[in-house]
């Protein structure tokens, strides 16, 4: 794939970039390495100014921000704002509690014949970010924050159409006071990730994107021995039981399926509604999802702008041909609209059985995979069924089907009676093939540490 912006509504190529040579990538390379040997010791303090002084000034350039966003991927401009909103919370976040996060943890000293025994957390060195375009923003952002706070340096790999995005990255930090080598961007192709993750001046490495790409860095890193992160998309499934409060639970059925066109990890994509109300969603929300605006992204009032790019319009477009070929039954939408960009109709199927390639793979696109389930126990059993494990929403007003789905549900996050969606307050990461580790909260700080014991006689 070129590096380049091409914008998704149109299609048209708007700006190119060369990859870095093999020079220009040993340059940042040694710079991060050289960086990394003396910002592990600055403070919290100092951090925690930079961290700040870097939110306000993404702050203050929120409109360009986001329509730079919206150009490059296709997301509303609404939706481009408010990531950018939630990228500056996020900094915040880290600046105000990363110290707290990373204070020496005292252990019981007498009981291991010490004076003094406590556990404390230390940078692990230069990480390799290897990014997708989907939250262009935010998923960088949601690594940045914390690795910087850690006192780690940051190397940003990101997705080839998302080129500004990335560029604008790694000028934020050094605007805003960070020494240049803490982070940079790389624009380079997938084929050279190998390389820079080999390299002896890498500490570790965290990818958010497919399950494919997930395998590949993961193998490598395991034999250079480094630690890594891994978020690798999901089918979160989406469950309505007879007491659930129905309008709360379509009102956000519509969010979470065709939040960022459709393209978000941790969007519901198999919704299991109870044979009691099943009906009557099915009703609603079909209807809700035929009346949504699909239009230009840039325009107010749109609802779901166009795919990304072409091949992951053409990706959704046989997911469901392969789906409804095989019996499964259109509901609403199930085309291409008649219009220039890589957009695809909202679209709910019904009658998906395991022989469809919809039952067991992510749709990432504004396709809702609709299932009657008749009891807890088959909603559990068919919640569970994917190989995936990021996400799961169940809507109920019943303790103790509340604390069934919680406990059973094989996921990162349930969330109960709401959207799933990420805090920085909140650990976020998946089981099973939606990866491992943990992204955001004290433990997402803490995943690219060196966690020391250390006893004073």
């Amino acid at each position: 794939m070129p590096i380049a912006t091409i914008n998704p509504a149109t299609g048209e190529t708007l700006k190119t970039f060369e990859p870095l040579g093999d020079e220009e990538v040993e340059e940042r390379l040694a710079l991060a390495a050289t960086e990394f040997a003396t910002y592990r010791t600055t403070g919290f303090k100092q951090r925690s100014e930079w961290m700040r002084a870097a939110a306000d000034l993404l702050s203050s350039e929120q409109e360009d921000v986001a329509r730079l966003m919206t150009t490059e991927m296709g997301k509303t401009l609404a939706a481009a704002r408010a990531e950018v909103a939630k990228c500056v919370k996020g900094m915040r976040y880290y600046a105000e509690h990363a110290e707290e996060f990373l204070a020496d943890e005292p252990a019981d000293a007498p009981a291991v014949g010490a004076r003094r025994a406590y556990s404390r957390y230390q940078p692990l060195g230069p990480v390799l970010a290897v990014m997708p375009w989907n939250f262009p923003l935010w998923q960088a952002i949601r690594f940045a924050a914390p690795a910087l706070m850690a006192g780690n340096v940051g190397l940003l790999k990101h997705a080839s159409n998302v080129p500004q995005t990335a560029l604008y990255l790694g000028e934020l930090f050094a605007r805003a006071g960070f020494p240049r080598g803490c982070f940079q961007t790389l624009l380079i192709g997938s084929d050279q990730v190998e390389r820079v993750l080999r390299d002896r001046r890498v500490a570790a490495a965290t990818l958010t994107g497919s399950e494919p790409a997930g395998r590949s860095v993961a193998s490598v890193a395991g034999g250079e021995v480094k630690k890594t992160v891994l978020e690798l998309g999901g089918s979160d499934p989406y469950v309505v039981m007879p007491s659930a409060d129905l309008d709360a639970a379509v009102s956000t059925a519509i969010t979470s399926r065709v939040q960022n066109n459709g393209q978000s990890c941790i969007a519901a994509k198999r919704f299991l509604v109870h044979a009691d109300v099943h009906d009557a969603f099915t009703e609603r929300f079909v209807e809700r999802m035929e009346a949504l605006r699909v239009g230009d992204p840039m325009e107010e009032g749109t609802d779901v702008g166009p795919l990304a790019t072409e091949q992951g319009r053409d990706d959704v477009e046989m997911l469901v041909a392969d789906a409804v070929g095989r019996g499964a039954r259109v509901l609403c939408g199930g085309y291409i609209p008649d219009r220039p960009g890589w957009f695809y109709q909202p679209t709910v199927v019904a009658g998906v059985t395991p022989e469809m390639r919809m039952f067991s793979e992510e749709v990432f696109g504004p396709v809702a995979a609709l299932y009657r389930i008749a009891d807890i126990d088959e909603a559990i059993e068919l919640a569970n069924v994917t190989d995936f494990g990021l996400g799961a929403n169940a809507w109920t007003t019943d303790p103790a089907e509340q604390e069934r789905f919680v406990t059973d549900l094989a996921a990162g996050a349930v969330f109960v009676n709401g959207m799933v969606t990420s805090y920085p307050e909140l650990p976020f990461g998946g089981v099973k093939n939606s990866g491992y580790g943990r992204e955001l909260s004290a433990h997402g700080i803490r995943e690219f540490c060196n966690l020391k014991a250390v006893w004073i006689g």
